[in-house]
């Protein structure tokens, strides 16, 4: 698995860039062409797409792009109301894009001929007969039939005897776009004219060889000679000034690709998306937590839907709310609490199945487990688990019963996830509630240890209990056949219904107010000042957000500051005469620049330090620095190399040492050179601190994900958390920039003249 939380927390930040961009504008639903009169509509620079777009929509505001795919990504993210292509693109695209389609009402009669040089008018009878040829036994519409299908099938090509004597036939194509003209696997130029041009010079009797080329440079390739014929142009009044077209092989008008009405528009009445029964899924977009069991079930009972998996609850309930997935499963009982504060989510009932969650401990504390399963006995026999249940789950509790912590050095580390949400584990003023705390803090009670919570990604909780760093996993794990070859269950201490959850609107049987629906809702500012008591002032939550930002620019500083002293122990080995030094330096570099530091950051606290009680912070901070100063050794010795020899020498030859030549010559003019490519380095040090969640560090990014938890808030939380990082980022720059005016010569000239 190639993942880790800062490519996620980067993800986030430019989904929820796109997403705010997109929301602050309203999509202007284009359902006709006279729809678009005065929309934002896209165009290729410099086709006939542009030229038509500027006489059919005079009032329009246009916007140039050079790739279809940046149109297709500004019209999926409302930055677009509809882009002006030729019918193959907007075909391809619509297939598989099912948010957008295209009109029926073409822009224009275009079509796709074949070009040839100026004065060859034998060679142009010639095709127009093959052309014609062709027309009349059903080959053309064959070939549109196979290739311009409905379905996501794999194309069929024909086979065709290729010619292998003779005068090369070059063929110039522009194979960027299914399915007209496109590179397979193999690298073989396929599709509509792909395969139309193999036809034409087999009736040619000449073999045949691509030229595959930018569109604009087709024309220019012919008049020069380059290629003999360019397949896929409209012979435009313009184009016939320079080349000589063949009749139209393919009918190839521009069209208006629009977005089709999104689900937050569809009527009550129009059920197409509707979910009634779990039936329904079977070619939706599922969303869900990455290595659960319903990642399994998902795989295995709707093969033909697309499965999305997501980190933690907070990301799958964003993806619900911009209709990136149709619906998740996940547990009822987790859900109570989102369904009593989120009016906009609904489940569908009854749930698809139950399992039975335990309790997850080392394989080889088998003391541990027993002590577990007699306490569970106990708790249910004197009706404190009843009482729990009753509390917990049906009525929503948030607060924690008085249990007496033991203050013991004996501690029992146990695995949570606190973004889990209620009623099992959640965060409330700065401090741990739930179902699973409450079990676990009352098991610690009872064997006179004082319970350690370990905050975890859900993915990394069986790796830690495998490895001895927590004692214990509660985070409403379920019983499966894999895990128990890792970790040994303790008996079932509750049973989870897990359900589809999905927007209310999405389901059959939701119901909704239509008085609800008018409503304006808050004014920006309201909402703004809503959001940021919510999800900073309410239950201390800043608590949270303080703890986060210590912990980053702790592991921050610290790793930068070890990484800048081991870079330069590792440069000084790596520019070393003697191969004994010069060799480990080099396997370091390449070692530690060629892997993740997620993974680096696992094996040291999963393998390296699997038998050791220490800290994670520690842990991180070792990580970090070691990849620090693989790239830093590297950077170091680049300002070096990039001073001339000469000065050393010079040096030397006026009485200093090497050591002093290397700090009062040497070293100021390295610092000044490398500065710049420093600093860069660094902020992405910063940054890559978002992934310490791995290892039950609660940083910036974790802070988020539990707030989010709680307020079910999409975007604040990220926003401000995409500020804090700017903020330590730009405050640690300020330092380095002291030290790079420190060691500028200029600024140094400036001060002695003043002086």
């Amino acid at each position: 698995m190639y993942s880790n939380r800062f490519c996620l927390f980067c993800f986030r930040l430019i989904f929820l860039i796109t997403v705010l961009a997109g929301c602050s504008k309203q999509d202007n639903l284009i359902l006709k062409l006279d729809d678009a009169k005065h929309a934002d509509i896209g165009v290729m620079s410099g086709t006939i797409g542009e030229n038509i777009a500027k006489e059919m929509f005079p009032a329009a505001t246009l916007k140039y792009f050079n790739d279809v795919m940046d149109a297709v990504t500004a019209l999926k993210s409302s930055q677009l109301d509809a882009i002006v292509t030729a019918y193959p693109t907007a075909f391809h695209v619509s297939k598989k894009n099912q948010e957008l389609t295209f009109l029926a009402e073409s822009l224009s009669n275009d079509s796709s001929c074949i070009a040839i040089a100026k004065g060859n008018q034998d060679q142009v009878r010639q095709l127009n007969r093959i052309i014609a040829e062709l027309k009349s036994e059903g080959t053309l519409d064959d070939l549109k039939k196979r290739w311009f299908k409905p379905d996501l099938s794999p194309y069929q090509e024909k086979d065709i005897q290729a010619v292998t004597k003779g005068k090369v036939l070059k063929i110039g194509v522009s194979a960027t776009r299914e399915p007209l003209c496109f590179v397979d696997k193999s690298g073989r130029v396929t599709g509509h004219d792909g395969e139309f041009a193999r036809i034409v010079a087999a009736r040619l009797n000449r073999p045949v060889e691509f030229y595959n080329m930018k569109f604009v440079a087709l024309i220019p390739a012919l008049v020069s000679g380059k290629i003999d014929l360019a397949f896929g142009l409209a012979d435009t009044p313009e184009r016939k000034k320079s080349v000589d077209f063949t009749e139209p092989y393919f009918l190839n008008p521009q069209v208006l690709l629009v977005k089709k009405k999104s689900p937050s528009t569809l009527s009550d009445a129009d059920n197409s998306i509707k979910i009634k029964t779990a039936d329904d899924l079977k070619d939706k977009r599922l969303g869900v937590l990455l290595g659960s069991v319903h990642d399994k079930y998902a795989h295995k009972n709707y093969p033909d839907a697309k499965v999305m998996q997501y980190k933690s609850l907070s990301d799958m309930l964003i993806a619900i709310q911009t209709h990136k997935v149709d619906a998740c499963f996940y547990v009822y009982e987790s859900l109570l609490d989102l369904t009593r504060k989120n009016k906009e989510f609904g489940v569908l009932e009854p749930p698809l199945f139950y399992d039975p969650i335990a309790i997850g401990f080392n394989k080889n504390n088998n003391e541990l487990r027993e002590k577990f399963n007699s306490f569970l006995a106990t708790l249910k026999t004197s009706g404190i688990y009843d009482d729990m249940v009753r509390r917990w789950i049906q009525e929503g509790s948030t607060k924690m019963p008085e249990i007496q912590i033991i203050a013991s050095k004996d501690e029992i580390a146990i695995g949570i996830v606190s973004d889990k949400g209620l009623p099992f584990s959640a965060v409330k003023d700065n401090s741990l509630v739930g179902f699973d705390i409450e079990l676990m803090e009352r098991f610690a009670a009872s064997l006179g240890r004082k319970p350690v919570f370990r905050d975890m990604e859900f993915a990394g909780l069986i790796a830690a209990t495998a490895t001895g760093k927590v004692d214990a996993i509660a985070s409403t794990l379920m019983i499966t056949e894999e895990r128990k070859k890792q970790v040994a269950f303790s008996d079932p201490y509750y049973s989870l219904g897990t359900v589809v959850l999905a927007l209310k609107s999405n389901i059959a049987t939701g119901q909704h107010s239509t008085a609800d629906s008018s409503h304006s809702g808050p004014s920006f500012l309201a909402g703004i000042a809503q959001s940021f008591h919510s999800n900073i002032i309410h239950e201390n939550r800043f608590l949270l957000v303080l703890d986060g930002l210590k912990t980053t620019a702790t592991i921050a500083v610290f790793s930068t500051i070890v990484g800048t002293l081991a870079g330069a122990l590792v440069c000084f080995m790596r520019m070393s005469r003697k191969r004994l030094l010069q060799i480990p330096a080099k396997i370091y570099i390449a070692i530690l620049r060629g892997t993740p530091v997620l993974v680096i950051l696992m094996l040291i606290f999963y393998v390296v330090f699997a038998s050791v009680d220490i800290d994670p912070v520690l842990v991180a901070v070792i990580a970090f620095a070691m990849n620090f100063a693989a790239y830093s050794a590297e950077i170091f010795r680049s300002g070096v190399e990039g001073i001339d020899r000469g000065q050393t020498e010079a040096g030397i030859a006026l009485g200093f040492s090497k050591v002093q030549t290397f700090m009062h010559i040497i070293l100021p003019q390295m610092v000044q050179r490398v500065l710049p490519v420093y600093k860069g380095e660094f902020i992405s040090l910063v940054k890559m601190t978002s992934i310490v969640g791995y290892i039950a560090v609660q940083d910036l990014t974790k802070a988020s994900d539990i707030i989010r938890s709680r307020t079910f808030d999409a975007f604040f939380p990220l926003v401000m958390v995409a500020v804090l990082y700017f903020l330590i980022s730009w405050a640690l720059l300020q330092l380095i920039e002291i030290a790079e005016r420190y060691f500028d010569p200029k600024q140094r000239t400036r001060k002695a003249n003043a002086a």
